[in-house]
C-alpha cells in the first residue's frame, strides 16, 4: 500500500481527494488537514509516500512546505492556480492537479506515483498493481527543438489546422508539427475517435451528439458524413437502449 495524506485548507477540496482516493485501492489515507503546519508536525514524525498538497494556504503554502520536506515524501500539487504549474515542477514533484480536479486526471497523476513508488519500493512490487493505459504523449511544436508533454485526460479536442494538429486542452490549445494519422498511432483507439476531416476527439467528454453534430462542454463540432458511421458505432457500446 501508498501510504498519502492530504493537506488543503479547502474542506470541500479535501472531500473530492479522499473520495478519489477510496477507488483507488493501493492509495491509502491515513491523515488530512486544512493546516499545513499540522501536516509538517505529523511528516517529521511518520514515514508518509505520498503528499496531495495544495499550494495557496495561509501561514504555510504548500511550496514553502515542500522546500521543508525535500526528498522525505513525494508530493502532488493541487491548486486552484496554473500560474504555480512551473514553480511546482521545479520542485520535482510528481504532478500537479489544477481544481477543479476531475477522477481521470488523478487517477493519471495515481498511475504515475503508484509506477513511480513501485520502482523504488520492494513491498509495493509485491502487490497488484492497476494496469491503466499509458496516459499522456509527446508533440513536437512549430518551436525549433521544442517537445511538449500533453496528458490525455486534459485533451478536449484535436483540430486540423494546415500542416499542423490545434490540440485543444483543459489548459489551453497547443498547435503539434503532426498529422491525425500520426497522433492516432499514439491514442488509444478506444478513447479518442476520429469525426471529421478536421477533427478528432475524446469519446469521454462528448456531452451531447445531435444530428450531425457533437458538444464537448461549450464547444459544438460538427460529424462528417464519412465519418459518421463509425463514430456512431465506436459510441454504440456506451448507448442505453431502451424498449
Amino acid at each position: 500500500m501508498i501510504s498519502c495524506i492530504i493537506v488543503d485548507d479547502e474542506q470541500h477540496a479535501i472531500d473530492l481527494l479522499t473520495d478519489h482516493m477510496s477507488k483507488i485501492p493501493l492509495l491509502d489515507l491515513q491523515f488530512t488537514t486544512t493546516d499545513p503546519v499540522s501536516a509538517f508536525q505529523y511528516l517529521q514524525k511518520k514515514k508518509t509516500d505520498l503528499v496531495f498538497l495544495d499550494i495557496q494556504m495561509p501561514e504555510l503554502n504548500g511550496l514553502q512546505l515542500a522546500r521543508l520536506l525535500g526528498d522525505k515524501t513525494k508530493i502532488i500539487f493541487t491548486t486552484a492556480y496554473s500560474a504555480y504549474a512551473l514553480q511546482g515542477y521545479e520542485h520535482n514533484v510528481i504532478d500537479y492537479l489544477l481544481k477543479p480536479i476531475l477522477f481521470e486526471r488523478f487517477l493519471s497523476a495515481a498511475q504515475k506515483a503508484i509506477h513511480l513508488l513501485d520502482s523504488l519500493s520492494p513491498a509495493i512490487a509485491l502487490q497488484e498493481i492497476p494496469k491503466y493505459e499509458s496516459d499522456f504523449i509527446f508533440v513536437k511544436t512549430g518551436t525549433r527543438n521544442k517537445i511538449v508533454r500533453i496528458g490525455l485526460a486534459d485533451i478536449e479536442y484535436v483540430e486540423a489546422m494546415g500542416n499542423y494538429l490545434s490540440i485543444h486542452t483543459s489548459s489551453g490549445k497547443l498547435l503539434a508539427l503532426l498529422t491525425f494519422r500520426e497522433l492516432e498511432k499514439k491514442l488509444p483507439s478506444d478513447r479518442f475517435i476520429r469525426i471529421h476531416n478536421s477533427y478528432l476527439v475524446p469519446v469521454n467528454k462528448i456531452t451531447v451528439v445531435e444530428g450531425n453534430q457533437l458538444e464537448i462542454g461549450k464547444y459544438k463540432l460538427p460529424i462528417g458524413e464519412v465519418y459518421k458511421k463509425a463514430f456512431l458505432k465506436g459510441i454504440g457500446k456506451h448507448i442505453i437502449k431502451g424498449k
